[in-house]
C-alpha cells in the first residue's frame, strides 16, 4: 500500500471509528490479562502542576477526562457555532427534523433508564448516560455504506448528533455540577468578559484566545463546574469571521477547528476510550448485568434511542411539520435511528460524571454502554444495508 493510499484511508469518515474500536479492544485486553497491574498503574499515574499557590494534582485518568476532553468540547463548540451560524442548523427548516428527533432521542432513553431505576437515588444519577450519541462512530458506520446512503440522511445524522452534543453540554452544566467556589466562579466570569471584549474588538490572534482559555479552564476546574464546559464557552467567543490588514476575510474558528480535528480524532478520543473502556470482565457476573443500572443503560441506548429518534421523526413527518429527508425511505431513517444508540465515548464520559468513576457496579455499567452501543451499531448497519438494496 502506497503512502497516498494510506492518506486516503486515514481521511475516510470510518477511520476514527476503527481507531476507537482498536483502542477499546486493547484496553479490554490490558485489563483482563497479566498486564492489568500495568494498565491500572498507568491510569493512576500522578501528574501535578504547581505555579506559586496554584496547585493541580490529579491521576492521569482525570487529566484525560477533565483536561484533554476540554479540548474535545472546544472542537464540539466550534462545530456547533459553525453549523448554527452558517451550516446545517442555520435555518428553522434545516433544524426542525433533527431537532425534534434529538429531543426524542434524549427524552425516551432517559425515561427508560428512570423506569428501571426509580427509587434508587444513587443509580438515578446515571439517567443521562443513554441519552448521548457518539458522532464519530455513528457517521463512521454510515460512511461504510458509501454513496448508497442519501446525502440528506448523512446531514440529518450529523445535525442530530450536534444537537445531541449541545443537549449533553446543557445536561452536564445543570445536573453534574458540584459545590461551587465563589472565587473560582468570579475568575471564570472575568475570563469570559475578557473573551467577549476580545471578540468585539476583533482580536484575531489564536494564541491570545488560548491563553485566556487556559485561565478559564483552571478557574472552571477549581469552581465545581465540570472543566470540559470551559472548552465550549471558549469556542462560542472565538470569531467566526474576521478581516486581516489586506481586507481579506478569514475565520479563526475554522482554522482552529481544522488544526485540532486530527488531534481530537486520533489522540484525545482514542486516549479517552483507552483509559475509560478497560472493563474488568473477570469481576462481572451474569447476574450483575441484570441489575437495574446496566439494564437501564442497554435498554436506553438500544431501545430508547431508536424509539425516540424514529418515533418523534415519524410523528413530526405524519403531522406535516417536517418532511422525510430527500431521496430517503422510512427503512433508511429507521436504520439511522438505530445508529444514534451508539453512545460509546459520550456515554462513558457521562458515566464517569454520574458515578464519579466508582466501581460500585463492578464495571457492569461500562460494559452495558459497550454492549448497547455494539447492538445499536450492528443493527443499524444491517438495516441500512437491507434498505439501500431496496432503495
Amino acid at each position: 500500500m502506497t503512502a497516498h493510499h494510506i492518506q486516503d484511508f486515514i481521511k475516510k469518515d470510518s477511520f476514527p471509528g476503527m481507531v476507537l474500536i482498536f483502542v477499546t479492544l486493547l484496553a479490554l485486553v490490558f485489563q483482563n490479562s497479566a498486564l492489568s497491574p500495568y494498565y491500572t498503574g498507568f491510569l493512576h499515574t500522578p501528574v501535578e502542576i504547581r505555579i506559586g499557590a496554584l496547585h493541580i494534582a490529579k491521576p492521569l485518568l482525570l487529566w484525560v477526562n477533565d483536561g484533554l476532553m476540554a479540548i474535545f468540547f472546544l472542537v464540539v463548540g466550534l462545530e456547533i457555532k459553525r453549523e448554527v451560524m452558517e451550516g446545517h442548523l442555520s435555518s428553522l427548516s434545516q433544524i426542525a427534523l433533527p431537532g425534534i428527533a434529538a429531543i426524542g432521542g434524549m427524552l425516551v432513553p432517559a425515561l427508560l433508564f428512570i423506569a428501571f431505576n426509580q427509587g434508587d437515588d444513587f443509580a438515578m444519577k446515571g439517567w443521562a448516560i443513554p441519552t448521548a450519541t457518539d458522532i464519530a462512530f455513528a457517521l463512521g458506520i454510515l460512511s461504510l455504506l458509501g454513496k448508497r446512503v442519501p446525502v440528506s440522511l448523512k446531514i440529518f445524522l450529523m445535525a442530530l448528533a450536534i444537537i445531541d452534543d449541545l443537549g449533553a453540554i446543557v445536561i452536564i452544566a445543570l445536573f453534574y455540577t458540584q459545590e461551587l467556589s465563589t472565587l473560582s466562579i468570579t475568575v471564570s466570569a472575568v475570563s469570559l468578559a475578557v473573551l467577549f471584549i476580545m471578540n468585539r474588538m476583533g482580536v484575531t490572534r489564536k494564541a491570545a484566545y488560548m491563553m485566556v482559555g487556559v485561565i478559564l479552564w483552571v478557574s472552571v476546574l477549581k469552581s465545581g463546574v465540570h472543566a470540559t464546559l470551559a472548552g465550549v464557552a471558549l469556542a462560542f467567543f472565538i470569531p467566526l469571521r474576521s478581516t486581516n490588514k489586506q481586507g481579506e476575510n478569514f475565520s479563526i474558528a475554522h482554522q482552529l477547528e481544522h488544526d485540532l480535528h486530527y488531534w481530537v480524532a486520533f489522540l484525545i478520543l482514542p486516549l479517552f476510550a483507552f483509559v475509560n473502556a478497560g472493563v474488568d470482565l473477570r469481576g462481572i457476573s451474569p447476574g450483575g448485568m441484570t441489575e437495574t443500572v446496566p439494564l437501564g443503560i442497554m435498554a436506553g441506548l438500544f431501545i430508547g434511542k431508536q424509539l425516540g429518534v424514529f418515533g418523534f421523526s415519524w410523528a413530526a413527518i405524519k403531522l406535516g411539520l417536517v418532511q422525510l429527508p430527500k431521496d430517503s425511505t422510512w427503512l433508511q431513517l429507521y436504520g439511522v435511528a438505530l445508529l444514534t444508540g451508539i453512545g460509546f465515548t459520550m456515554s462513558l464520559f457521562v458515566d464517569t460524571l454520574a458515578y464519579n468513576d466508582t466501581q460500585l457496579f463492578h464495571y457492569a455499567d461500562k460494559l452495558a454502554i459497550l454492549l448497547g452501543s455494539l447492538f445499536s451499531g450492528v443493527a443499524g448497519y444491517m438495516v441500512l444495508r437491507i434498505a439501500t438494496r431496496k432503495a
